[in-house]
């Protein structure tokens, strides 16, 4: 056998450097690149071996320079959510505070079921030199490190003490990113000696190697099963969510949907798989839904989940399907979530288990009845869309106008069905009036994401709605756009992030602007949390502590707004900048941001007082039982009405 004498590090980028995935017939590299951030625990390693690859061939395995750790995370998560889960980013980190930086994006990554390999460096495998600089000392025991406090939020991980253990950790961390049903963060620690330790590798763990993604097909049992509890459905409804994307699924979705005639509804990860004009698509469901999918939601006997793992936003939790004898099929490819709500859980690809039940289900149709009823649900939510589509707000523009100003930009009008379109209230001049390729919208976090669920309009492709929200991690925005236009550099990516989110985790701009990476970024400026003082004034709270004020001599913030400019500080990262003070100068920014080659910031304060149209769900958020406040008082009471409604789904 062959060896070849490299350190770890040099063995670790190499082994990286030729790994695939496949599936359908088509290969893809399955680590695209490193992020990384150097220092002591990581640069005489793995900095020095992407150095040599770097000089061998820059395309072998490309650095890129992030700056911050947990960011470099969030990019490596939206540039595998836009590949479907099939290729990734590792990202390597010094020991210390560059390691726990990353829980926070491994937490999110393994949230979404989305792969991205952590590689941390650590404390001295010999512990010659221990307590080295940044450990973390457990007098418990030597064999504890803060990179332990990745393990609850990876799906795999392991520490490499010694060169030999090195192959195995390896293979099973491939293994783990590979997984539909597994997949996650998965952390491999590195003890900074055992980086730069030299060994003997077999040649054969640096050859081509190929990771079949398969598509499981559901056993027969569970597909009769899932067929005889559909053909006796008078409601069914169907609620796709993420797993129909990765398993590019949205073609057997519609297949099924016009064959059997069931409406389907989105979760946010689901947003888009059918194209918004579809006679069947009833658009967002749950806390954050349409009254058109709310209403047959709350009617329907059988709800057919394909690829979701029921959250309590989906759910309204748990007061959204009420019909009492109401039951549940769910597809996905994960054991875990097909057996959740006491349904038919039928284990496998999405695709082709939609593609089996289409053809189990052949003959079969909802009533008319029930055609009518999706029918008038549509429409009167396609009423009140209009009516938000055009709604006008002073002085301040509303969040609802630059959802719906960012949509019109960013989705090609050519790709709406106007035969279907003119069968709706909707004006046409409202619709996706933007020429050219479809952009992608990310968010993440605030009031922006409920919003965008109910609000953006979609052609049917799934990948225009890029929405994290599992983990709905503030400062996701801006590094997970930069993700997305790393896997797809000829769409035009807008990243919508409040100033909230903004001024938690904005300095990957840098890392934008020294890339090369273009992206129009709208700075919704509403000074503070709009979401959460939402959310606070509805439970009582009255907005206590969710705005940006100066703290007066009563003790309390509430004072005049900050003198932030964060314009300004965009600029001074190094982007582009926009102002703009109305809805006529957003739109005249966007088209600017458009035809620009440069990162772009387009600024906008936004009143935050006025709210997107109600989709009639509720969410479970506990209001204190006892209180001083009236106004707390007064929401515990409508709190207690709320969960008279919920149930158990067994």
């Amino acid at each position: 056998m062959s060896t070849r004498r490299l350190t770890v590090a040099q063995a670790v980028v190499r082994f990286l450097a030729v790994q695939h995935t496949e599936r359908d017939g088509v290969q893809h590299r399955l680590i695209e690149g490193v992020f990384g951030i150097f220092g002591h625990g990581n640069v005489a390693g793995l900095g020095e071996a992407l150095l040599g690859l770097e000089l061998e061939d820059p395309d072998l395995l490309p650095y890129r320079q992030a700056r911050n750790e947990q960011a470099m995370v969030h990019t490596a998560v939206g540039f595998a959510r836009m590949r479907d889960r099939l290729s990734t980013y590792a990202c390597t980190t010094s020991i210390g505070p560059g390691a726990t930086n990353l829980v926070t994006g491994a937490a999110l990554a393994t949230v979404n079921r989305l792969p991205v390999l952590l590689l941390p460096g650590d404390f001295f495998a010999t512990r010659t030199a221990n307590p080295v600089l940044q450990e973390l000392e457990d007098p418990r025991s030597h064999d504890v490190s803060v990179n332990d406090t990745l393990r609850p939020v990876s799906r795999y991980f392991d520490r490499v003490n010694r060169p030999e253990q090195l192959p195995a950790a390896l293979l099973a961390a491939m293994r783990v990113l590979t997984d539909p049903a597994e997949t996650g963060a998965v952390t491999l620690a590195l003890p900074q000696d055992v980086q730069a330790e030299a060994w003997d590798w077999p040649q054969e763990l640096f050859e081509h190697r190929v990771w079949h993604v398969p598509r499981p097909r559901a056993d027969i049992s569970s597909l009769t099963r899932a067929a005889t509890a559909i053909r006796s459905a008078q409601r069914p409804l169907l609620v796709a969510g993420g797993g129909v994307v990765y398993a590019q699924a949205t073609e057997a979705l519609r297949a099924f949907a016009e064959a059997t005639g069931i409406p389907v509804a989105e979760t946010q990860a689901g947003k888009g798989v059918l194209a918004d004009d579809h006679p069947l698509s009833l658009g967002a469901v749950g806390a954050t839904g349409t009254y058109a999918a709310n209403l047959v939601a709350a009617e329907a006997d059988v709800v057919i989940g394909v690829g979701t793992r029921w959250s309590d936003f989906t759910t309204a939790s748990h007061t959204a399907f009420a019909d009492p004898g109401v039951r549940f099929v769910n597809v996905n490819i994960a054991a875990f979530d097909a057996a959740k709500h006491a349904g038919i859980a039928v284990l496998g690809d999405a695709r082709t288990v939609l593609e089996d039940l289409t053809t189990a289900l052949a003959g079969w149709s909802v009533d008319d009845e029930h055609r009518a009823r999706t029918a008038d649900a549509r429409d009167a939510w396609q009423r009140r869309l209009a009516d938000a589509y055009h709604f006008r707000n002073a002085p301040l523009p509303s969040q609802i106008e630059v959802i719906c100003a960012v949509n019109k930009a960013a989705v090609n009008k050519a790709a709406v069905n106007k035969a279907a379109v003119d069968k709706t209230a909707v004006d046409k001049t409202a619709v996706n009036e933007a020429a050219g390729p479809d952009g992608v919208v990310v968010c993440a976090a605030g009031s922006l994401p409920g919003d965008l669920h109910k609000l953006w309009r979609s052609n049917g492709d799934p990948k225009t709605y890029h929405v994290e929200y599992g983990f709905s991690c503030m400062g996701y925005e801006i590094a997970g756009g930069l993700g997305v236009k790393l896997a797809a550099p000829e769409r035009e990516v807008y990243v919508l992030v409040g100033d909230g989110s903004y001024l938690m985790l904005a300095q990957e701009i840098v890392t934008a602007v020294a890339e090369h990476v273009k992206l129009i970024v709208v700075l919704v400026d509403n000074g503070g949390f709009a979401s959460i003082g939402r959310l606070s004034e509805s439970l009582g709270s009255q907005r206590f502590g969710t705005a940006y004020r100066f703290r007066t001599p009563t003790g309390r913030l509430d004072g005049g707004p900050l003198p932030v400019d964060l314009a300004a500080n965009a600029a001074s990262l190094g982007a582009r900048v926009e102002r703009a003070a109305d809805l006529e100068e957003l739109q005249a920014a966007l088209a600017r941001a458009k035809d620009a080659d440069w990162i772009t910031v387009v600024h906008v304060a936004t009143d935050p007082l006025a709210g997107a149209p109600d989709g009639g769900a509720w969410w479970e958020v506990p209001v204190a039982e006892v209180s001083e406040i009236a106004s707390t008082r007064a929401a515990r009471t409508g709190y207690e009405d709320s969960k008279k409604a919920q149930r158990p789904y067994l």
